[in-house]
């Protein structure tokens, strides 16, 4: 039996309320699937298109005055507990087929970061949908936004990255593991939040997900960490004529084709550097990168990509 993170990625939601529903009651199957086999099992996801979606249905209703503004952080939340009910009533529907008694829970979680994080001074994380320029600009002089313009496409809003530091509801969350629950948190890497004289307070960020599901990982003392994306395996020169898939790779291996260049900064780097973060200085821990298609088959050392300390 293992205690592990998965971190399911965008591939497994979807881009609207019914595709969602639809995906996740594929991701319900193989989730189950680890619950059946004795592990302890805590879920993370992205929010990516979710939560740019409330955002912008959020500023369009207010813009027209329909409604009041609705700050990032809240968005944030939002997004963790309607993809959260969804994943629920998945795993729950698949749990009660193969009739294994168990609850599952979602944690709207918040991750502390550091004010001072460099991160706040250099906004890089693309949310919401692409404008023109002039529309950018009129946002920009009224609100206060940061805005890129991304590969010819037009102009998006682009806010913080900084590193998790802390998981603000850990107690609560292995307590519902050690009682036996099924748990969902860390939803869209959590809602970024740092300490003031008055307590915490929700910024406007987004946390790596990948990141904070490593962190999640190092905090409840896992064993794995799954990271799932849309490819089976990590490579080495993707795409070109020399490709090479890798099996396992210690983190030696992994620092030295970081420092190549080998993995994109905007996919799969942050999930190197992620897992990384989870096996170094811990012979006892691994992490797994693979499809959630293939994740029965990636446990059973069949496919996958494995880091190890």
């Amino acid at each position: 039996m293992s205690k592990m993170v998965v971190a399911l990625g965008g591939n497994a939601l979807g881009k609207s309320p019914e595709e969602q529903l639809k995906l996740v009651k594929n991701t319900a199957n193989s989730l189950v699937g680890l619950v059946a086999a004795g592990n302890k099992v805590v879920i993370s996801h992205g929010n990516g298109p979710q939560v740019g979606q409330i955002n912008l249905g959020m500023n369009y209703a207010a813009e027209h005055g329909q409604t009041a503004a609705f700050p990032f952080p809240e968005c944030g939340a939002m997004s963790q507990g309607y993809i959260g009910y969804h994943l629920q009533q998945s795993l729950q529907n698949e749990l009660h087929r193969r009739k294994i008694d168990k609850d599952v829970v979602s944690v709207i979680t918040q991750v502390e970061v550091d004010a001072n994080d460099s991160a706040f001074q250099n906004p890089t994380k693309p949310v919401g949908v692409f404008y023109d320029q002039a529309t950018a600009k009129k946002f920009e002089d009224e609100k206060g936004y940061t805005f890129v313009e991304d590969a010819g496409r037009g102009y998006r809003r682009v806010v913080a990255s900084p590193l998790p530091k802390e998981i603000v509801e850990l107690k609560s969350i292995n307590d519902l593991i050690e009682n036996d629950n099924l748990v969902i948190a860390g939803g869209g890497g959590g809602v970024p939040v740092i300490k003031n004289s008055e307590g915490l307070q929700g910024v406007p960020a987004v946390i790596d997900k990948d990141r904070s599901s490593a962190l999640l990982a190092d905090k409840i003392n896992a064993d794995t960490l799954v990271i799932l994306t849309a490819v089976d395996y990590v490579y080495v020169n993707f795409g070109k004529d020399n490709e090479k898939k890798l099996t396992e790779i210690n983190s030696d291996e992994a620092n030295k084709y970081i420092d190549e260049g080998q993995f994109a900064a905007g996919s799969m780097l942050p999930k190197i550097q992620a897992c990384l973060n989870f096996v170094e200085g811990n012979n006892n821990r691994k992490a797994l990168i693979t499809s959630l298609d293939h994740l029965d088959d990636a446990l059973a050392g069949k496919v996958g990509t494995i880091i190890k300390n």
